[in-house]
């Protein structure tokens, strides 16, 4: 599942280095604490990996 904005790529991305343990996961907000909890680590890969070339900023943007 590719992420739909930016914005949901980025907090993949830091819910992913939380749950690899590279950040603490106290340092997590929002929709990354949410994420971190909820997904997978293989979901969390595969959001992260999405391009953003052609992503509005936040979902509602476009």
């Amino acid at each position: 599942m590719p992420a739909k904005s930016k914005a949901q790529q980025k907090a993949a991305g830091a819910a992913l280095a939380a749950k690899r343990e590279d950040i603490e996961k106290s340092e997590l907000k929002g929709a990354s604490r949410d994420m971190a909890q909820s997904m997978t680590e293989r979901e969390l890969k595969e959001l992260a990996s999405t391009k953003r070339k052609g992503k509005p900023e936040r979902a509602g943007d476009r």
